[in-house]
């Protein structure tokens, strides 16, 4: 089978290697489509994500669909938690004490051809969504647990700052938790134009949020979420910084007394995410910009690194 292995910061190279063989509890699965995220791009520009650093050459790949053996299209859960520890029995698989995470660290994720995944980790797919669809439903996962992390309320007025593909997603989840006012802030004008699509506004300083998304791993987008959100309000981190440090004014969040809550990744999420697609509630097919097959996957990479478009699909 093809496999695109990460070697190195920008070095992704295409290999030929034998399929795997499901163990207990696993199936095999064709990988349909890909979608290349915002970590998959620092483990591409950093090699790393924070204290996680490439110590072998890594597929990468966490967003992903594809076909069983048996012909079943699925959505493909790219988390394995343990179920053991006291978090996966407290209800929060996703601050599991011994995780395992496809296209992270020790564990291959989905850019080759096929592979043996947990069998319990494989979500159907109904006919109305296609593959990429389907490998979206997994940054609209952590679309909604952000928003679940922020309380969004009917009439609600939300900041969203940084307009990639989550905050785009975020930004219309929480239009569909009935939030009334959506501002936004995002350098990028194909961004910009996105999310005024999906009925945002630009925050200008001086307007109040009752809940603030940062969602570009950047301080100055957690600076204005700050300055914006009111008092009392709620401020959520969703972006992965480049350095792996956060900073901001701490007087201005404390004289508002904000609750701040940092978002890791999903959990219990794909039911409603498909439900959100198939009712049209949220669109994610139009996020897809770009499409390239495995053999082009460097490019894509490259492409994705330079941020021209919103959503990168590689199809094995």
């Amino acid at each position: 089978m093809k496999v695109a292995r990460l070697h190195g910061v920008g070095d992704v190279r295409l290999w030929d290697e034998p399929a795997p063989t499901p163990g207990p509890g696993e199936a095999m699965v064709r990988v349909t489509a890909v979608g290349l995220c915002g970590s998959d791009l620092h483990w591409y520009g950093q090699a790393g994500i924070g204290d996680a650093q490439l110590d072998r050459p890594l597929v990468a790949g966490h967003e992903f669909a594809g076909v069983t053996a048996d012909g079943q299209r699925v959505a493909v859960d790219p988390a394995v938690p343990c179920n053991r520890c006291d978090m996966c029995q407290a209800g929060h698989p996703n601050l599991c004490r011994d995780l395992r995470f496809a296209g992270h660290g020790a564990q291959d994720g989905g850019l080759r051809d096929c592979l043996a995944w947990p069998a319990h980790c494989l979500v159907p797919l109904p006919d109305s969504l296609s593959a990429a669809a389907g490998a979206l439903l997994e940054p609209l996962g952590v679309a909604i647990h952000a928003v679940d992390l922020g309380h969004v309320h009917t009439g609600a007025t939300v900041g969203i700052f940084g307009c990639g593909p989550i905050g785009l997603l975020v930004l219309q989840v929480s239009r569909a938790a009935g939030a009334a006012n959506l501002l936004v802030t995002e350098p990028l004008p194909h961004r910009l134009d996105a999310a005024r699509a999906w009925g945002a506004q630009v925050w200008t300083p001086g307007r109040e949020v009752d809940v603030a998304f940062e969602c570009a791993g950047a301080s100055g987008a957690l600076d204005d979420a700050i300055a914006a959100a009111r008092p009392g309000g709620r401020v959520v981190l969703v972006g992965i910084p480049d350095d792996d440090r956060t900073s901001f004014s701490a007087s201005a969040a404390r004289r508002k007394g904000l609750t701040l809550a940092l978002s890791r990744r999903m959990k219990h999420t794909y039911p409603r995410a498909i439900r959100l697609v198939e009712t049209g509630r949220v669109e994610v097919e139009s996020l897809v910009t770009h499409r390239f097959p495995l053999e082009q996957a460097p490019a894509a990479f490259a492409l994705a690194q330079r941020r021209e478009g919103l959503k990168v699909i590689v199809e094995p």
